[in-house]
């Protein structure tokens, strides 16, 4: 057999995706170079690795097994380099971690000096909601997570990074007469809403509850972009972390409405099981956070100061 490790990896994909379309997207390649290679990899076996019923694409129990198979090769390779990197003196491994979603504006600067640093470590982030990091900790999938909610169902380490706070924010297109009260305001328009199991959301539902504000109508969004780009376009309000608003405040397309309670504060946290048992990796990465963040705080979030 001839196979690459490129067909490998892309077998692989496909199986996941159980798409041609999505493994193409995942994998930045067009759907005719994916479909290729794997027709190239199917003409090396004589019993089909996958079948199409309808329109869907399934794998077979023979493609399942040889999925399994590649894996273990490309986990291989891939201790391998990491043994070649290490040999060399390099801090070499796999970062892996899991946040929040609005913890995307946040995370990225806890790490780009310690990956510039350390050129032969890889990091894989998974970028999702609350539920979902609860779930990558509670299975020991990740070194760490960043939350701004602390699950008390797990035994966890924590170190705080910063401040989330969360305001009532609107788009500028909307008339807004400064003297309107906003139980008034929020009797016109809507209420925007993150999908369920988001932090974000819960937090939002208990001030409102508390607030007893009107809600006429609800409209949600299952990303954090989704929502502001909605707020901007004059849907309605919400009550978002300021955190990822940053430049839409600054332009003028959003504005942040006052209201006594509000902002609601807590923190960013970076987080791991108590019984983690980090790789060198991990380790080295959780002593650069505790070194380096008040300053990558000072140097980066200076400007939360200023609402």
């Amino acid at each position: 057999m001839e196979y690459t490790l490129r067909q490998l990896q892309i077998f692989i994909k496909v199986t996941d995706c159980q798409s041609i379309t999505k493994a193409s997207e995942a994998l930045f390649l067009t759907q005719p170079a994916v479909s290729l290679q794997l027709k190239k990899f199917q003409e090396q076996f004589s019993i089909p690795l996958t079948e199409v019923v309808g329109r869907k694409l399934y794998i077979t129990d023979f493609g399942k097994e040889i999925a399994a198979s590649a894996m273990k090769i490309l986990n291989e390779i891939e201790a391998i380099n990491y043994k070649t990197r290490s040999f060399k003196g390099q801090l070499s491994g796999r970062l892996k971690i899991s946040i929040a979603s609005t913890g995307k504006y946040v995370m990225p600067y806890f790490l780009s000096d310690f990956l510039r640093q350390n050129p032969a470590v890889d990091l894989l982030m998974d970028v999702t909601n609350k539920t979902q990091v609860v779930k990558n900790l509670e299975q020991n999938e990740v070194d760490f997570s960043l939350v701004s909610v602390i699950p008390e169902q797990l035994k966890l380490n924590t170190v705080q990074l910063l401040q989330n706070k969360l305001y009532l924010v609107g788009g500028t297109c909307i008339p807004r007469d400064l003297k309107m009260p906003v139980h008034k305001l929020l009797e016109r328009y809507p209420l925007l809403f993150r999908e369920f199991g988001s932090a974000t959301r819960n937090a939002m539902e208990q001030f409102i509850e508390k607030e007893d504000w009107p809600a006429y109508k609800k409209i949600e969004l299952t990303s954090n972009e989704a929502l502001k780009q909605a707020l901007i376009a004059g849907l309605g309000y919400s009550i978002m972390p300021l955190i990822g608003i940053k430049n839409e405040l600054k332009n003028g397309e959003l504005e942040i409405i006052p209201y006594p309670g509000l902002p609601i504060v807590s923190h960013w946290n970076l987080v791991w099981l108590s019984t983690k048992s980090f790789s060198p990796v991990a380790e080295a990465f959780l002593s650069f956070v505790q070194q380096e963040k008040e300053r990558i705080v000072e140097e980066t979030f200076s400007w939360f100061e200023n609402y």
